[in-house]
């Protein structure tokens, strides 16, 4: 196997990752433009980090790991849908260091994702990104099928 397409050990986030987290969180927020002015406030950090281990939240953090550095994160959570009876599965933030991209950490973080939703009872995940994403666009048209959905917000 070449360096281009080495394995990464996936599994769940420790409590002791934060350090190492934590500037990848960093990369991910600069990606999507959370930089800076427009940062996410400490807090939101903070409450996110502290539900990854709260067993009455439905949110999941998974990590990365190759010789032994974090190298890319996903979050996802488990939510119920008007559409079907069981939960399903969002895959909130997926993120890799530009170092390792295409390399299939990206990839790997996934089918993990799909395994524990799988292993949760759990049919669907689904996720979003930019329009623009076009690297992570050609990734995830190759694990997933893209449904034409738009996606619209609104911040009160």
């Amino acid at each position: 196997m070449n360096e281009a397409t080495r394995p990464s050990l996936v599994r769940a986030i420790r409590e002791d990752d934060l350090p190492a987290w934590k500037p990848l969180w960093d990369g991910y927020n600069a990606f999507y433009g959370r930089v800076g002015e427009t940062a996410l406030a400490d807090g939101i950090t903070q409450a996110t980090w502290r539900r990854f281990f709260d067993p009455n939240e439905p949110v999941f953090a998974l990590v990365a790991e190759a010789d032994g550095k974090l190298v890319g994160f996903t979050h996802y959570l488990f939510h119920r849908s008007t559409t079907r009876v069981e939960l399903v599965c969002y895959l909130h933030d997926l993120f890799t260091l530009e170092s390792e991209r295409g390399r299939g950490v990206g990839k790997t973080l996934i089918h993990a994702v799909y395994a524990q939703a799988q292993a949760a009872g759990i049919k669907r995940v689904y996720w979003q990104t930019q329009e623009t994403n076009a690297a992570g666009r050609r990734l995830y048209d190759s694990v997933a099928q893209y449904k034409g959905f738009i996606v619209y917000s609104h911040d009160a």
